[in-house]
């Protein structure tokens, strides 16, 4: 069943708009900030009532939903968890003012753009493209491939998990809760952003991405984010240095690399689907 709802996930994305009216966090933003203001409440209880709880609760009622009627009942619940879980947004579509402002060879507005829209800084035109293409990298990283790994790994509560984790730690203003929850998370990125690593080597060069990952494979303090960056411009064979257009072209080679990465992802999710 996992395999089907990941084929029902792409044709909802591709043909509905399901997904801008299913991920709405108002009511658990809300009820963040009131764990918040209370005061009386310790990072550990707090993320155990935002996170665990509902994660539990998922997991009681596909207990009972599973052996119904073959598991059909349970296959909705299913499409619309990992649909909330998804990340927030539409990362192509984010970088469109960016993007129309670098074309132009505006670095002011372009510098602007990434301000606003994508909450990117940097000194110069130079460092602030390997910036917007490191948070390409990132956003379709925790977007897609990290939920898609822990929902067929362990289900749609493990989907979940992730996701209230990070907007936790995304929209927490107490420091501890926000720090205990990016922890967790750091925790929940260790494994999928390595085996979308490896993945970036057999779809991109693979023996560059091998130099990098054989410093990186095993180190527990290096960031999810800065790794998918480093091994994702490295696989597309970016050099530090290019021209201003070179730069802006980079944006669409490596959202083909993270495409064939996605279509390598599916197709060992078919065969394992089809060996198990």
């Amino acid at each position: 069943m996992s395999f089907l709802v990941l084929v029902l996930v792409l044709w909802v994305e591709k043909f509905s708009a399901l997904r801008q009216r299913l991920q709405r966090d108002g009511l658990f933003l809300g009820e963040l900030q009131r764990l918040e203001r209370s005061g009386k409440a310790a990072p550990a209880w707090a993320l155990t009532l935002l996170v665990l709880a509902p994660v539990v609760v998922l997991v009681l009622l596909l207990h009972v939903l599973e052996p119904v009627a073959y598991g059909l009942l349970a296959l909705p619940l299913h499409l619309l968890v990992l649909i909330y879980s998804l990340g927030r947004g539409d990362v192509k579509a984010s970088l469109g003012p960016f993007r129309d402002a670098w074309r132009r060879g505006d670095d002011q507005a372009a510098l602007h753009a990434a301000e606003r829209d994508l909450g990117l800084q940097a000194e110069d035109a130079g460092s602030l493209i390997k910036r917007v293409q490191g948070h390409l990298l990132w956003q379709a990283y925790q977007s897609f491939f990290a939920v898609v790994f822990w929902y067929f790994l362990l289900g749609p509560a493990a989907a979940l998990a992730y996701r209230l984790l990070a907007l936790c730690a995304g929209h927490s203003r107490q420091p501890g809760i926000q720090a205990l929850a990016a922890q967790l998370r750091h925790a929940m990125d260790w494994l999928p952003v390595r085996v979308v690593a490896v993945s970036f080597a057999l779809v991109g060069n693979f023996v560059a991405v091998t130099r990098v990952m054989l410093h990186a494979l095993l180190d527990w303090h290096v960031s999810a984010g800065h790794l998918v960056a480093q091994v994702g411009r490295v696989a597309d064979d970016i050099p530090e240095e290019e021209g201003h257009q070179q730069g802006l072209a980079r944006l669409d080679t490596l959202w083909e690399l993270l495409l064939r990465c996605a279509v390598l992802w599916y197709a060992c999710f078919a065969l394992w689907t089809v060996l198990a």
